[in-house]
């Protein structure tokens, strides 16, 4: 599934506005959080990751505390590590693959937590993967 993200050809791909976006990956974190393996993985873990996407102007925080997961959609002020994408495209051609950019992506900060955070960034992937396949909520209601 390729995405249609503003300045694609909408009639090959689907679209998915900012805020939808903004709505799926907060409910994917929400799964991601709910995974028993994730929350053995990191019952020690206590520290905080920014997300960026930079050319939508686009941040979020997640903060690893104690085997839960937090999201925010506010940018946290020193994040123990930053994940940045120079675009949407590439974040997204990230998750539709699965398989991480040598280009268009950037980690700063502690790069010892990243070796915490690829196995909760796996389970992520999957289940935006499926989000973005059929948004929807628990509920059953559209997220886009």
């Amino acid at each position: 599934m390729r995405l249609h993200l503003d300045d694609e050809n909408p009639e090959t791909f689907p679209a998915l506005s900012k805020r939808a976006a903004r709505r799926i990956i907060q409910r994917a974190w929400v799964l991601t959080g709910r995974e028993r393996r994730v929350r053995q993985h990191l019952r020690s873990a206590d520290f905080s990751t920014l997300w960026i996407l930079e050319d939508w102007n686009f941040t979020w925080t997640v903060v690893f505390d104690g085997g839960r997961l937090e999201f925010d959609r506010r940018p946290t002020k020193r994040p123990d590590l930053t994940f940045t994408w120079q675009s949407a495209a590439d974040f997204f051609a990230e998750i539709e693959t699965g398989v991480r950019a040598a280009q268009g992506f950037q980690a700063e900060g502690d790069l010892a937590l990243q070796r915490i955070c690829e196995p909760v960034y796996k389970t992520f992937v999957k289940m935006l993967q499926a989000l973005l396949r059929q948004p929807v909520d628990e509920n059953g209601n559209s997220l886009m």
